[in-house]
């Protein structure tokens, strides 16, 4: 199956890739790597989820803030390489957790985004990963996510 069909079949919408938001590219692509920029959990042009997980958030709004960053990398993959269809396999998700002191849940938030790719893209969605509790992140965001994939 087609990834667009299996994202119809999910009633997922990609969004607009957002522009970069500084002085870097949102995608890079050496030999058959991908490598796409960290994506925060952007809608509609804002920050959808802002805050620290374990102080102004909980677990579920962080896991939300990443399956939208999972979303925006996925609109960055389908503008560099003309279709989802192009992915072999998903190598290495990182994700940086906005966290207040204590928190240690960031591999629950960091699974909004994982079992994203694992719904889409089955087994090609599997990967290696980090979920890393950071102090804060650009316009006070939930989460940031950085995605490899090989096409």
């Amino acid at each position: 199956m087609a990834v667009e069909e299996r994202l119809r079949e999910l009633g997922l919408v990609l969004p607009t890739a957002p522009a970069a938001a500084g002085a870097y590219v949102p995608t890079v692509r050496v030999g058959d790597l991908l490598f796409v920029a960290g994506q925060l959990p952007y809608e509609n042009g804002t920050v959808k989820v802002q805050g620290k997980l374990g102080k102004d958030l909980t677990i579920e709004a962080g896991y939300s803030a990443a399956r939208q960053c999972g979303l925006n990398a996925l609109s960055q993959i389908k503008e560099a390489l003309g279709s989802l269809d192009n992915i072999k396999k998903f190598v290495r998700v990182v994700g940086f957790i906005n966290s207040d002191d204590g928190f240690g849940d960031q591999p629950k938030v960091l699974n909004g985004a994982s079992e994203l790719f694992g719904q889409i893209f089955g087994d090609r969605g599997k990967h290696t990963r980090l979920a890393i509790g950071v102090n804060s992140l650009p316009k006070q965001a939930a989460v940031e996510v950085e995605v490899l994939v090989e096409v």
